[in-house]
């Protein structure tokens, strides 16, 4: 599965997402983008999107869209807070669908 993370995460987590093509939104120099036009962009050439906006879902129709949604809950973008969602992160994507919004994480106390 072909992979987009956002700008919020470690470009180190790509390489804990094995069996995936993982890129970064600096890799495809789509930083600039605001979260729709990003949307629009990766449809097509991104089965899932990962990021930690948690608020992306409510400001974002995500109904019909090309891709899969993945938002990671944790209590911080440092790589460490991120490696023990990483099974559940792998598993999501695994069963994740275009349209589909998925959680993965604890929510921030």
């Amino acid at each position: 599965m072909r992979v987009l993370l956002d700008a919020n995460l470690p470009r180190g987590l790509a390489r804990l997402l094995i069996g995936h093509e993982v890129h970064s939104v600096h890799q495809r120099r789509w930083s600039d983008l605001d979260d729709g036009a990003l949307l629009d962009a990766c449809a097509g050439e991104y089965s899932a999107f990962v990021t930690l906006d948690q608020s992306l879902p409510f400001q974002q129709n995500l109904r019909g869209r090309a891709i899969a949604v993945v938002v990671l809950r944790a209590y911080s973008n440092r790589l460490s807070d991120l490696e023990p969602w990483v099974p559940a992160l792998l598993s999501a994507l695994a069963t994740a669908k275009s349209g589909d919004v998925l959680e993965v994480g604890v929510a921030r106390s």
